[in-house]
């Protein structure tokens, strides 16, 4: 898929830097030419040699090499690829890009190309969450620079959270999207992510427990395989993904408004726990407690978003929804997916044990007319790459 495209390949000084060797394999092997870069510190993780060995060609180590500015110029390396992508990009190469530091050659050749860029960040969890790493991340966004990842996990150091560098076929696909040759390049997708919160006065809601996470992963996924992604999410508690069309909405009918809006599309997938009901009489001004009476609070069924868009004019080629349940979750699921009229449903078991609301991983049923499967429990990110390329291979 990337048949004639060329990337250059900067490699930075951290324990992750080990994958860049399946990286170069993979990227040979989906048929790029891989321009190898590699800094100092990086040098102290992988040899120039088993790089030079795996990418088929010479390593690109040092600014002030006179044989290399001879034949080729720091300038002209910089504009020689398609793409320039940095893998681990640590916090001290995100400070010195955010900066515009230019003191080697893999800091010079980021500063000098008109080329675009993707970053795959890698380091410890408390060097990512720190609020100067946070600052050179956003203004690396501003600057218009792609990002993979982190994922969270074990790290080297012997913590886990956020921090781990992106798998070497997650960056692959990152790269295939930023070029414009994933499998969904040229799909348009809408994902529906979050809860919605039905406002019973101005300071309460009826809401479901959903972090967003999992429409969130899929977003990411979809966009990683060249899918221009619409992004319709209520006020979730994690941040979107980079690189998809956002639209922020609060209740269910605002919801409705942006799907309809976004149509038509490709695919449409309803990741989103929308409330069922919404409150009929909610009120302008807070409801004040009296000791003699208890508000009353009457509900109305709120828009079935799922089965308006499957009955819609603009009905997409593949729907998806999602079904939460709490018990005899296969049953119940596909009773939905036949009353919906979806494609597919993906369900799982939301009862308070499993932790998958608001938790890192999922065990999700996938449910179409040819019966269903079982995944095991997985990280929401790994549940969203493979349903990401069932859909890749359903539109293709």
């Amino acid at each position: 898929m990337l048949a004639g495209k060329r990337v250059t390949l900067i490699i930075g000084g951290g324990i992750a830097a080990y994958k860049c060797l399946d990286l170069i394999r993979q990227l040979r092997r989906a048929g790029a030419e891989v321009i190898p870069v590699i800094t100092r510190a990086g040098t102290e993780f992988v040899t120039p040699l088993s790089v030079a060995a795996l990418a088929g060609t010479q390593v690109y180590q040092n600014l002030f090499d006179l044989k290399d500015e001879a034949e080729m110029g720091h300038i002209q390396l910089s504009r020689a690829a398609d793409l320039l992508v940095v893998a681990p990009a640590t916090a001290d190469m995100m400070a010195k890009m955010a900066g515009g530091h230019a003191d080697d050659l893999a800091t010079t050749l980021l500063l000098a190309t008109d080329k675009p860029v993707l970053i795959a960040p890698a380091m410890n969890l408390r060097m990512w969450t720190h609020a100067a790493t946070q600052r050179n991340l956003a203004q690396l966004r501003a600057d218009g620079v792609a990002v993979v990842g982190p994922n969270s996990g074990d790290m080297a150091c012997g913590e886990y959270g956020p921090g781990r560098m992106a798998e070497p076929d997650e960056i692959l696909a990152a790269i295939a999207a930023r070029l414009g040759t994933g499998p969904l390049a040229g799909k348009r997708v809408l994902v529906t992510s979050g809860p919605t919160h039905e406002p019973i006065d101005p300071v309460r809601y009826i809401a479901n427990r959903s972090s967003g996470a999992q429409g969130t992963a899929l977003a990411a996924a979809l966009r990683d395989l060249g899918a221009e992604v619409v992004f319709v999410t209520g006020p979730a508690t994690v941040p979107p993904p980079d690189g998809v069309h956002l639209h922020r909405v609060e209740t269910a009918g605002e919801m409705l408004l942006a799907v309809e809006a976004a149509l038509p599309v490709d695919a449409a997938v309803f990741a989103a726990a929308v409330a069922d009901w919404r409150v009929e009489n909610d009120v302008a001004q807070k409801i004040k407690k009296n000791a003699h009476a208890l508000p009353e609070i009457k509900l109305s069924e709120n828009p079935d978003i799922l089965k308006t868009v499957c009955a819609h004019a603009k009905r997409p080629r593949l729907v998806v929804g999602f079904a939460a349940e709490t018990e005899n979750v296969i049953a119940h699921a596909t009773a939905k997916r036949q009353r919906k009229g979806c494609d597919w449903i993906v369900a799982n078991d939301v009862s308070p044990a499993t932790g998958i609301m608001g938790g890192a991983n999922n065990t999700v049923h996938l449910i179409s007319e040819a019966g269903h499967e079982d995944w095991p429990s997985l990280p929401k990110q790994e549940v969203a790459r493979r349903l990401a390329a069932r859909i890749a291979e359903a539109l293709a």
